[in-house]
């Protein structure tokens, strides 16, 4: 007489249905699920005057465009340019040129700087320039040296083409930066009659000298004009 096979229970799948369901329940209660909106930059202040005039000229004074071509040419329109003028084309061994250019822009129509109506107007309201240190200390510029100044209305505008080299392109974003760091050398060497302001000032007094100058570089998508034959 042959052996009877044994029968094997049959899992309960409801069972196993609901254990997953309220584990789901569970975790979706216990757990905080971060939800990421939009990116985390911080927008700029409105301007000061939204009524101000909408003349393009006006705009144009106010823009300085920088542009690398596909070749790794330099194309600099500073501010408005005058009948007949057309946008400076530099070489990468030039560049000490756009430093200067920059530089020149960055401080037109204000105070110790040149004057040139094709170039920045000033701001219609003076900027305070304020820092409160980690200690909650509030420092000013030494010497009687107002920390109310009035700046222009720059932007310097940076743009490559997609074929430009990434060599270039670093080099010219370096040259932009570095005219606002001389400046602010130039500043803090005058203001606390230092020779190396890196060495001899504070952080502090560094970082109320970078304040007098910030940074107003705009960096745009890369284009493409045309193609490398």
């Amino acid at each position: 007489m042959g052996k009877s096979k044994r029968k094997v229970p049959g899992i309960n799948a409801s069972s196993t249905a609901d254990i997953s369901f309220i584990l789901l329940i569970f975790f979706l209660v216990v757990i905080s699920m971060n939800s990421n909106f939009g990116l985390p930059v911080m927008l700029p202040n409105p301007p000061e005057d939204q009524n101000q005039n909408d003349d393009p000229e006006v705009h144009a004074r106010n823009l300085m465009k920088v542009y690398v071509n596909m070749d790794n040419e330099i194309m600099v329109t500073p501010g408005k340019l005058r009948e007949g003028e057309r946008p400076l084309m530099l070489k990468v061994d030039e560049l000490e040129e756009l430093r200067d250019l920059a530089k020149d822009f960055i401080t037109a129509n204000t105070p110790g700087g040149k004057v040139n109506d094709n170039y920045p107007e000033p701001k219609k309201k003076m900027d305070t320039i304020t820092y409160i240190n980690d200690a909650g200390l509030e420092l000013h510029y030494p010497n009687g040296v107002s920390n109310v100044v009035r700046n222009n209305q720059h932007v310097i505008t940076l743009q490559t083409d997609r074929s430009t080299k990434y060599e270039v392109y670093f080099k010219v974003q370096e040259v932009l930066y570095s005219a606002y760091n001389d400046l602010r050398e130039e500043f803090a060497k005058e203001v606390y009659g230092v020779q190396n302001p890196e060495k001899e000032l504070t952080a502090d007094e560094l970082e109320l000298c970078r304040r007098r100058y910030v940074n107003m570089i705009s960096e745009a998508q890369p284009i493409e004009i045309g193609k490398r034959k």
